[in-house]
């Protein structure tokens, strides 16, 4: 038997974790989907980032990559944003991922 998800409460969950990201931290698809709840739910992590450039307030998407500290889809936008955070990012990854990295299982009050 088949369960359906609510996406919706899922991508909220999701919206809410990643907005509790500090400016000039980063994160991956794995950690949030962890901190959510989500067994195995790194790709639809992505699908909820991929989703966000309506949402309101907005969702610091940029802060959100893959667990090697590689930036994924619209990369320049990104890096971009990230630049003007602090964060350093060279031939596609976060520069110093290790120590930037922030982990909302521990990190979330």
């Amino acid at each position: 038997m088949k369960t359906t998800i609510d996406r919706e409460a899922i991508y909220h969950a999701i919206y809410e974790i990643v907005r509790l990201i500090p400016k000039g931290r980063v994160t991956n698809y794995g950690a949030v989907a962890k901190a959510a709840g989500l067994k195995s739910g790194a790709r639809l992590v992505g699908r909820a980032m991929g989703n966000a450039n309506s949402v309101k307030p907005p969702i610091p998407v940029q802060r959100v990559v893959n667990s090697s500290g590689i930036l994924s889809g619209d990369n320049g936008y990104r890096q971009k944003k990230l630049k003007a955070e602090g964060v350093e990012v060279k031939n596609n990854k976060v520069v110093d991922y290790k120590n930037l990295f922030w982990d909302p299982l521990y990190e979330i009050d």
